[in-house]
């Protein structure tokens, strides 16, 4: 039973895997910054944040790494769910690997672009948060489980 639903689960992670690759390569090699046209909505929206308390460490720039790291967990997750929780590194590896990429990709092909190293570390970051979850989501299903069954 076990086994089953653990193949019906990677199934479903190759399919959202999928769809996560082609909006990642949407967004990674649209031709000028996907926040463009939000940029003077987000410094705005801040700005009212700031006059109600939010500190002012709270930054365009740190909403933008943060966002980042979100844009990276599903390669976590879905990766240690590909690939198993005892191998979970691959998917950190495959975060550093896409990023890396794609920033250099921006870097030669894309001159309305702006690749920057500190966005491979919160793509990075990103992995790195997605399989640690996904480790401690699957332990707990299969901690559950083990339990279900003695």
């Amino acid at each position: 039973m076990t086994r089953r639903r653990h193949a019906a689960l990677r199934r479903v992670a190759r399919w959202l895997a999928a769809g996560y690759v082609v909006a990642l390569c949407l967004i990674a090699f649209w031709p000028t910054p996907v926040d463009r046209g939000a940029a003077g909505t987000i410094s705005g929206l801040l700005a009212r944040l700031h006059a109600h308390g939010v500190p002012d460490w709270v930054t365009y720039q740190l909403v933008e790494f943060t966002a980042n790291i979100a844009l990276f967990l599903p390669v976590g997750l879905l990766g240690v769910v590909l690939v198993g929780a005892n191998q979970w590194w691959w998917a950190v590896v495959a975060g550093f690997t896409v990023s890396s990429l794609i920033e250099l990709s921006q870097l030669m092909f894309l001159p309305g672009r702006f690749p920057t190293a500190a966005d491979v570390v919160a793509n990075t970051t990103g992995a790195v948060f997605g399989a640690l979850l996904a480790v401690l989501l699957l332990d707990a299903v299969t901690s559950r489980e083990r339990s279900a069954r003695s």
